[in-house]
């Protein structure tokens, strides 16, 4: 019973601190699910975070409910996406009503440009712990092979992201029957 209130209260922070959303709150969730609680190793929670990517909707109730429910089955899923979802919707309507009211205050604003630089941070600092969790697992030359062709698919063919997230999936899924 307790590990339900864990999820409520690790999603909960998570994402009343994440500003901006799935992508601000992703690296929060990572400090929660891996470090914290130990809910998902970090190779889980890249392939969890690429198969969120590739999937339509938000990227934060995906986690919570693929979390919640390895954790704690139903309830676990239920109290993580109620985690998720209550921060989220109560300071929408708050701040809707703030931003009205406070629409050209240069204050306002100033503050929504002092936070993206946090977000950025936060970001990079995801990307650098999970392509580092990458090498160690795969090594460096197979993880930039992925992270090159990835880039020629998706910049310079145009492929849409989640289509070379599927072709990762498929190569990842063909090495490791090789492997078994």
């Amino acid at each position: 019973m307790m590990e339900w209130i864990q999820l409520f209260i690790g999603f909960f922070i998570a994402n009343i601190l994440g500003y901006g959303g799935g992508p601000a709150s992703i690296p929060l969730m990572y400090e929660e699910v891996v470090t914290h609680q130990g809910w998902l190793t970090d190779p889980e929670f890249s392939n969890m975070l690429a198969l969120a990517n590739a999937l339509p909707g938000p990227i934060a109730t995906k986690i919570a409910a693929f979390v919640g429910y390895g954790v704690s089955g139903w309830v676990g899923m239920t109290s993580a996406l109620l985690a998720t979802i209550v921060p989220s919707a109560a300071a929408l309507i708050l701040l809707l009503k703030l931003l009205q009211k406070y629409r050209s205050s240069p204050v306002v604003k100033g503050m929504t440009l002092l936070v993206q630089p946090v977000i950025a941070i936060m970001m990079f600092t995801l990307t650098w712990q999970m392509g580092r969790s990458s090498i160690v697992s795969i090594g460096a030359l197979q993880a930039l092979g992925i992270a090159a062709v990835a880039f020629w698919a998706m910049n310079i063919r145009k492929i849409h992201p989640a289509l070379v997230i599927l072709a990762a999936f498929a190569y990842g899924g063909l090495v490791l029957a090789r492997f078994m």
